[in-house]
């Protein structure tokens, strides 16, 4: 396996294995916003749940540019790993139809197994990725990592 797929496989389980990321938006005027969310992996999209009054999904609706960073947590005495990626956001309600077929499948457990749904006033912001993954320590051996961490960047396409 070349050096690209062996990363590309690393990011992959880094990406499935996890449910915590940062999600980075902006308002139309450019002012940015950050939050800790919760995410339900979907092939290469991630469904977040939030309020539909939430800066989150006011900011979506004006631009659809995001970004977010998934935090790796190799070491539990050292920084985390970190794949990063750009997309595009929407925001969908509960009622789309896309959103019924994959809470009906379970495959958005991991965003709806606490009260999500009951809650009134919520939606879903379905993040589709694009191609390239930024990441930091993800696909790095211990001996390099600990030889040079300030090259342990790299990215992939995904």
């Amino acid at each position: 396996m070349s050096d690209q797929a062996t990363l590309r496989a690393a990011v992959a389980d880094a990406i499935a294995g996890n449910t915590f990321c940062a999600l980075a938006t902006s308002s139309a005027d450019n002012r940015p916003h950050v939050a800790g969310v919760l995410y339900a992996l979907v092939g290469r999209d991630l469904y977040v749940n939030t309020d539909t009054t939430s800066r989150k999904a006011r900011n979506i609706a004006e631009n659809q540019r995001v970004a977010v960073c998934i935090p790796v947590q190799v070491d539990p005495q050292a920084p985390p790993f970190t794949a990063s990626l750009q997309g595009t956001a929407t925001v969908l309600q509960n009622d789309d139809p896309e959103i019924v077929r994959l809470v009906a499948d379970g495959r958005l457990a991991a965003v709806t197994s606490h009260g999500e749904l009951e809650r009134p006033g919520t939606c879903f912001i379905k993040i589709s990725p694009g191609r390239r993954v930024a990441t930091y320590g993800i696909g790095v051996s211990e001996e390099e990592f600990a030889a040079d961490p300030l090259s342990a960047f790299g990215s992939v396409e995904w």
